[in-house]
């Protein structure tokens, strides 16, 4: 079983092999095969840190600010409606589970922002199809600027 540092060593060993344009499922899976035992939520997460382009699917949802919780649910919007409806949502549930988990432990002043991020997944997760729309509304509403 490769330690935490023998995993990133064996990701970037992989990244230089490979190159992949673009990270997608199939690699994903040849991946988790490759690091395992690796959990999703880590494997994401050295993935990220690899600043390799990935695919919405294997990017999954960035909660670091609005601006990236945007980008990103915007790209499962766009997985949702081409086919991948199963998927997307389970990545925005997920997320919206670990923004839950981590509202009780932020600070005072992050509390608004986490709670703002919470609305925008539960309303993706509503209506994946409107989000985009609900979004522009709701940006309207709050006063900030389109993307």
């Amino acid at each position: 079983m490769p330690r935490r540092s023998e995993k990133r060593r064996l990701l970037e060993e992989y990244l230089q092999q490979r190159r992949p344009g673009r990270l997608g499922l199939e690699e994903w899976n040849q991946l988790k095969v490759r690091l395992g035992p690796i959990s999703d939520h880590h494997l994401r997460r050295l993935l990220r840190e690899s600043q390799a382009p990935l695919a919405p699917l294997v990017e999954g949802v960035v909660q670091s600010d609005l601006a990236e919780l945007e980008r990103t649910l915007l790209a499962l919007q766009e997985e949702y409606v081409c086919g991948q409806e199963r998927a997307a949502r389970a990545l925005v549930l997920e997320a919206k589970q670990h923004a839950r988990w981590a509202l009780r432990r932020d600070p005072a002043e992050r509390k608004a922002v986490r709670e703002e991020m919470i609305l925008w997944m539960q309303t993706w997760l509503e209506n994946p199809p409107l989000f985009a729309e609900w979004l522009k509304l709701r940006k309207k509403a709050l006063g900030q600027k389109e993307a």
